[in-house]
């Protein structure tokens, strides 16, 4: 094989490839209706409100939360903009560095993840992991991470221990 000729995927190769492309495609759309109808939120808003409800003081660096949450700061900023006006996050400068931005969730952001979490786990559930067995989700935890570095070796999850 010359190396101009590509390197064609194998069966299996093409076989688990077209699956994760199925389920990359899919799987946000889903988790995305149950959010839209229950509270008019994406499950990048979700998210959004979830990372920031999970850490200290409930406020991040926006640039953190780009991080947490896979997105671009220009993407980020306009989500927070709108959660902001639903009054479910408040911006302010970070009270370490006057320099940075920093995203907090507010009591009402609080209370509407703490409403929808069971939503959100329920349909997690359904669409992912009552199709897994145990092994199944530690080699998807495993293929996850493997992933993940190939594409952002300093991506935040790879700095969260593994199970």
């Amino acid at each position: 094989m010359s190396e101009s000729e590509p390197r064609w995927l194998t069966p299996n190769e093409r076989a688990a490839w077209l699956a994760l492309l199925s389920t990359t495609t899919l799987l946000p759309g889903a988790l995305d209706a149950s959010l839209q109808k229950a509270a008019k939120l994406s499950l990048f808003d979700y998210n959004v409100l979830a990372m920031l409800s999970e850490a200290e003081d409930r406020t991040l660096p926006m640039s953190e939360l780009a991080a947490r949450t896979s997105a671009s700061l220009s993407r980020l900023s306009h989500v927070v903009t709108k959660l902001g006006a639903r009054g479910l996050v408040e911006r302010a400068a970070h009270a370490g560095d006057a320099r940075v931005t920093a995203a907090s969730v507010t009591a009402d952001g609080v209370e509407l993840i703490e409403e929808l979490a069971p939503l959100h786990v329920a349909s997690v559930r359904a669409l992912v992991f009552d199709h897994l067995d145990e092994r199944d989700v530690a080699d998807l935890a495993r293929i996850g991470r493997k992933l993940m570095h190939g594409m952002d070796a300093g991506h935040w999850i790879l700095r969260t221990p593994a199970p």
